[in-house]
């Protein structure tokens, strides 16, 4: 039976009570002893529904409350609507983990919740086979401490979520995982882990075939430009067999450029998984690659404004930190009408050491921008025929910034000119005395 509490209702109840038996005490003479029998009356009633309550919260299995009518009623009409309450709410919940569980179970990947600390709070069935991670019995473990591996210690310390870490597999060497961080709920991280395996597999083969490719074209490329050389050295040519010649000695230096940049990607797609970083005197390799483009830009006579810190250096790899410059500041050059301004810039700002090229050329339209660093790809195919352009130059920038754990930048507006940043972290910079 469910009672509806009115406090006006009890106080006038009460009074009645008292009223009555007043009255009742009086005609007797014994008013004073009817009250107490009353009061004697009321605690012993009172002590019984304590201990019906107490039975019935800690011994007895009934969801329904004992019958009782009054101040009582109200009391276990208030408890029994909180345990209902309490029951609904449970089985939401209930059904709601079970369709969480349901849809992690159903992930191709092993998921995992983590507390800040990279504690285990959950994983589904994938985790176990992929990574050896049983719950609940590794609940509260951490997950560095299960999975043993020097990449992902390295990652979780530095914690840079963006990217993802690769790792082998705890349980196969020949397997290959991808790691992916992501924050998840209240002071949670969500771990997703998946089977790169073939993927890398695949890519290893197109890296290898690329470079094989391009080195066995070195040789027959050398031998038609020996040959192309030699017979332009025959002062007895006719002229448009001499032009003819001049053609094919143009578009034999274009593919050797072309194999020479797909030879520089495949040795930084190769070393992109290892660090071989050293002090790369920065504004010493700027001042070489500055006198080459003094040199190239004999023709344009572009005006070139030099601004670098003598004194910042940066852990790197010489080569394709050279190589990456050079693509950028020979870029600009080209795609600058003569007579055009350049800006070379190396400099510390905030946090980041940054390496800038800005020109007044062409610029770049918004939808090109995020297409520049593919392969092959090139806004005016037709010009970049004429200032030999590979497509490759940008691609190769981003595998050095991604070796390096840097930034390339992009900033253009099509007509006014364009600014390409390299952003690399402070901390791996160093002084020059």
């Amino acid at each position: 039976m469910i009672y509806r509490f009115s406090l006006k209702q009890f106080v006038v109840n009460q009074l009645l009570i008292f009223a009555g038996l007043g009255l009742v005490g009086y005609w007797f003479e014994q008013t004073l002893l009817v009250l107490l029998l009353w009061l004697l009356f009321s605690v012993i009633s009172n002590y019984q529904h304590l201990n019906q309550l107490i039975n019935w919260l800690w011994q007895k299995k009934l969801l329904h409350p004992p019958e009782a009518k009054g101040i009582w009623g109200h009391v276990y009409d208030g408890i029994y609507r909180r345990i209902q309450n309490y029951r609904r709410k449970q089985k939401e919940l209930n059904y709601r983990i079970r369709q969480f569980r349901d849809g992690a179970e159903a992930l191709p990947d092993a998921a995992i919740v983590l507390g800040l600390d990279f504690s285990i709070r959950w994983s589904n069935k994938k985790a176990n086979r992929l990574l050896g991670i049983r719950w609940p019995q590794d609940e509260g473990q951490r997950v560095s401490n299960l999975i043993r591996s020097p990449q992902l210690t390295k990652y979780l310390k530095i914690q840079n979520f963006s990217e993802p870490c690769c790792i082998a597999a705890p349980n196969n060497g020949s397997q290959q995982l991808e790691l992916r961080f992501m924050p998840y709920g209240d002071e949670q991280y969500l771990l997703l882990a998946r089977d790169v395996s073939q993927l890398k597999r695949v890519e290893t083969m197109r890296r290898d075939f690329v470079a094989n490719v391009s080195h066995e074209l070195k040789t027959p490329l050398t031998v038609v430009r020996g040959y192309v050389e030699m017979i332009q050295d025959d002062d007895s040519l006719s002229k448009q067999w001499s032009n003819s010649f001049v053609a094919i000695e143009q578009q034999v230096s274009r593919m050797d450029r072309l194999v020479e940049q797909l030879l520089i990607l495949s040795k930084v797609e190769v070393n992109e998984q290892e660090d071989h970083r050293s002090k790369v005197n920065m504004p010493d390799l700027l001042g070489y690659l500055i006198e080459d483009l003094s040199w190239l830009n004999k023709d344009k006579q572009h005006q070139l404004d030099v601004n670098i810190d003598p004194h910042l250096g940066i852990l790197g790899v010489d080569s394709e930190i050279k190589s990456a410059c050079s693509n950028l500041m020979v870029n600009a050059m080209n795609y600058t009408a003569a007579g055009g301004k350049l800006s070379v810039t190396w400099r510390q700002q905030d946090q980041y050491c940054l390496f800038e090229v800005s020109d007044n050329g062409c610029g770049i339209l918004p939808d090109e921008i995020n297409r520049l660093s593919e392969r092959f790809y090139r806004v005016d195919k037709s010009r970049s025929r004429d200032t030999g352009g590979s497509g490759l130059g940008l691609a190769i920038v981003k595998h050095v910034a991604n070796h390096h754990r840097a930034e390339l930048l992009i900033n253009s507006e099509f007509g006014k000119g364009s600014t390409f940043t390299l952003r690399f972290a402070k901390q791996d910079s160093y002084i020059i005395d």
